[in-house]
């Protein structure tokens, strides 16, 4: 079962670069005319509205990004945050917020041999703010009659009305969706920073890949999750709304380190980028500085939230 999901993934990868430049043989309608990604409409982008984010939303004060403006994930905090590993070693992840551990399909377009249908992009059918949006998505494969012209299908419903056969696999990838323009340059793998490109119903989508370890949603399809102990300026308290996530990380005097513990690393089976947040008494940051030393300090509150937050550097 690993190998299968392993090479299914590389599968993914391969036609995600492949974008950027099984026997069902049914026949899309040949009045359908293909879209031009290059020139189609784009998709409004707004990772900060009050229906998109939890604990980045976007105010008069926080100068968070505003809609379809680039993202530049690699400016620091709170885009990007340094913490340590269970050894105690240096890491850093990027934030991309709260996400469910509910899984959203994505569609593959593969021929009748099982090869990446040439320039077809992938099809999503929720973005950021979205009732069902998350940046973890379930890999579907589409398997296309041989005359189907790549880009004839560009949104979830004329897929589901078509014939074609569609499997859902076990893969969960995480692919934020981002604006048009953005940035995040860092990778634990020497994988592929760029945005790929997507469909969502018939406008184009730009989303990052991070594939620093292959997640299998089981028979679930649901997001697995690993723990992360983390530390604020000020504890939280229900009384107090600038406490809490709202107060930031502590960290140490004149530099942006926090001692956020995170439980695994990307070689380890158990990794995931999707973080189940444990918080402790910032009276105990000193003490704390690996895994076990986070163990023992005085815990708060436990899986208070799930954020994804992909590990892309480790000392």
């Amino acid at each position: 079962m690993r190998k299968r999901i392993f090479f299914l993934a590389l599968l993914f990868v391969s036609f995600l670069a492949c974008n950027n430049d099984d026997d069902n043989m049914s026949v899309v309608p040949s009045v359908e005319t293909p879209l031009d990604p290059a020139t189609a409409p784009r998709v409004s982008i707004d990772r900060f509205s009050m229906d998109a984010g939890t604990l980045m939303v976007r105010t008069a004060s926080n100068g968070l990004p505003e809609a379809n403006e680039p993202i530049n994930f690699d400016m620091g905090e709170p885009f990007l945050t340094q913490g340590l590993a269970p050894n105690g070693n240096l890491v850093r992840y990027y934030n991309f917020d709260v996400q469910s551990t509910v899984s959203a399909p994505i569609y593959l377009f593969f021929d009748s041999e099982g090869n990446p249908v040439e320039g077809q992009i992938n099809i999503i059918d929720v973005v950021p703010g979205d009732p069902g949006y998350n940046d973890f998505w379930q890999v579907n494969r589409v398997t296309v009659s041989d005359s189907y012209v790549a880009n004839t299908i560009t949104n979830e419903a004329d897929l589901l009305a078509s014939d074609f056969n569609i499997e859902m696999t076990s893969i969960i990838v995480n692919c934020p969706v981002v604006p048009e323009g953005s940035t995040a340059t860092m990778r634990v793998n020497s994988e592929d920073d760029s945005l790929h490109m997507g469909w969502y119903k018939d406008q184009v989508v730009f989303y990052f890949s991070f594939f620093e370890k292959i997640l299998d949603g089981g028979t679930s399809n649901m997001v697995p999750l690993s723990p992360i102990f983390v530390s604020f300026n000020v504890n939280p308290d229900p009384n107090n709304s600038e406490s809490g996530p709202a107060s930031g990380f502590l960290t140490e005097m004149g530099t942006s380190q926090t001692h956020n513990v995170i439980a695994s690393v990307p070689q380890d089976d158990f990794y995931s980028p999707l973080w189940s947040v444990n918080v402790y008494d910032n009276a105990d940051f000193e003490n704390v500085g690996d895994l076990a030393s986070a163990g023992m300090a005085t815990i708060l509150a436990t899986g208070v939230a799930t954020v994804n937050c992909p590990v892309v550097f480790m000392e």
